[in-house]
């Protein structure tokens, strides 16, 4: 929705305009900076306007100058913590913005505020009293943040393209970064494809004195699987109604916006889920919906989208994607990516965010629902591949995979060949290395032919394998669970999307 960047130390305004330019898809309404040259410390911001779209300019100051903030995102709840604020005798300018929230909310809580938003942000604030900068990322990392840190610099941006075009920051290639893309098909938090350079991981805040002394991040959230034993004693049709509430309540949340709003309708349960829930809170027949169909039959889905549309009664949009239209499109992508990513539906959601921008500002969504549900194929593989590592000796394995290479190869989505050469590549690791080999572009014996060096499986999987061995009692199911919710959802799926829709100035 928007783009911030800055930073302290080394550099000038020429460095800050720079990167600042280089978010111009972020925010095209609208940009602001701040400098003071004693203190160091530069801010700018590039402003797609959501919320406020007359006020709402950045960065935004509280009252008597001390406090300043720089903003990406929506805060949900922000019209119940501006009233919390005011009772405790903050004063506010503006009728609604949600962020000037953010700047009484530092004053108020300090390092505690993140844990108080219910929303999707990155920001930045500046504290002029503390002499320091605090920076933060939801809970999911929905929104990017990424910074640098040497001697002498500190500088932060929603991009990495952006962030080097600080002359101190440089682009050298971390090979490490580059070793673990080739590992999950994309670069998991912290890391960032610069050296030098790091992503703010989600759930995380960040402190930095003036005085350039190292950052200190700290972790505040972070999606676990601690079952309470006291939702054992309700019932299942309780729960269901709870979480059907719960979900009508957040899409809810998700439309007060100043600007038109459509909902992204693959005719999944995902998507029909929050298109029927956003259906519920606006006229009859107002709903935009939109849909990429495609010309090859085992990925088109347009059909289940129209079905659902004419259920809902929404307004249906629908464009197709074609290989030879692909084409077209995977340079631009490409150079305007910003760090490599190995999913290759960053094509159609690209596509479909140009297509939806066309008629609306914002659009929701499904996407978390496989990873927070249980969707994806290799949950319902995990049950077999238990059984499998059980019963099959590691020498049979090795002779069954190279059965299975003489497969004939199919273009089709999810075809048979491939879940059995990928299900059988994932068993030829721990369990705990399951989960990445199966999503994973390359197996790790071939990325250590490409570095030319020795890579050990659980070194280039570490994060994974930390995550998976923290509890011993937990089930196949839940440990999967959390793998997708912490890694594939904020480093590729919210990724891609981000990325997607920005290149079309889309939230």
């Amino acid at each position: 929705m928007c783009g911030l960047a800055g930073f302290v130390g080394e550099g000038d305004i020429d460095d800050l305009g720079a990167m600042t330019r280089a978010l111009i898809h972020r925010g095209p309404d609208g940009e602001g900076f701040f400098f003071d040259k004693t203190t160091h410390v530069y801010l700018g911001h590039r402003r797609l306007a959501i919320i406020d779209i007359g006020g709402g300019h950045q960065p935004l100051w509280n009252e008597n100058g001390t406090v300043a903030v720089i903003f990406n995102g929506e805060i949900y709840n922000h019209l119940e913590l501006r009233a919390e604020l005011v009772t405790r005798g903050h004063v506010f300018r503006s009728s609604h913005s949600d962020t000037e929230v953010l700047v009484h909310g530092y004053e108020e809580w300090g390092a505690a505020l993140p844990e108080r938003l219910n929303g999707m942000f990155a920001f930045a604030i500046y504290d002029q009293n503390r002499k320091e900068l605090f920076l933060a990322r939801d809970r999911f990392g929905e929104k990017p943040l990424y910074y640098a840190w040497r001697p002498g610099l500190f500088a932060f941006s929603s991009e990495l393209g952006s962030l080097a075009h600080h002359r101190g920051v440089g682009t050298a290639l971390d090979p490490y970064a580059l070793q673990k893309f080739f590992a999950y098909g994309y670069i998991p938090a912290p890391y960032a494809l610069y050296h030098g350079c790091a992503k703010l991981p989600g759930g995380c805040h960040l402190r930095i004195k003036l005085d350039g002394s190292e950052p200190r991040v700290v972790r505040y959230w972070k999606f676990l699987i601690d079952p309470d034993p006291r939702l054992l004693e309700r019932s299942e049709d309780a729960l269901a109604e709870e979480l059907r509430e719960l979900l009508i309540q957040a899409v809810r949340r998700r439309l007060i916006f100043d600007v038109p709003l459509g909902v992204f309708l693959s005719g999944g349960i995902d998507s029909s889920t929050v298109a029927a829930a956003a259906a519920m809170h606006l006229p009859a027949g107002s709903l935009e919906t939109f849909t990429i169909g495609f010309t090859e039959p085992s990925f088109d889905e347009s059909p289940y989208a129209r079905t659902v549309s004419e259920a809902l009664g929404t307004r249906h949009q629908q464009d197709t994607l074609d290989m030879d239209g692909a084409r077209v499109f995977i340079p631009e992508v490409l150079d305007r990516l910003d760090e490599p990513l190995g999913d290759a539906s960053i094509m159609p959601t690209f596509l479909l965010s140009r297509f939806t921008r066309r008629r609306v500002t914002v659009a929701l969504s499904g996407d978390g629902g496989d990873e927070l549900f249980a969707g994806y194929d290799p949950f319902a593989a995990l049950a077999p591949a238990q059984l499998y590592k059980s019963f099959v000796p590691n020498g049979w394995h090795r002779q069954i995979r190279r059965l299975a290479d003489l497969m004939p190869l199919s273009t089709r989505n999810m075809s048979i060949d491939f879940k059995i050469r990928r299900s059988l590549a994932g068993l030829s690791y721990a369990p705990s290395m399951w989960n990445p080999v199966w999503l994973g572009p390359v197996e790790p014996d071939a990325i250590a032919d490409l570095f030319h060096q020795p890579l050990a499986a659980d070194e280039l999987f570490s994060e994974a394998t930390a995550l998976w061995n923290r509890d011993p009692k937990q089930s196949l199911v839940d440990r999967t669970l959390e793998f997708f919710t912490n890694f594939y959802l904020q480093d590729d799926i919210l990724t891609k999307v981000d990325r997607a829709a920005m290149m079309s100035s889309l939230e």
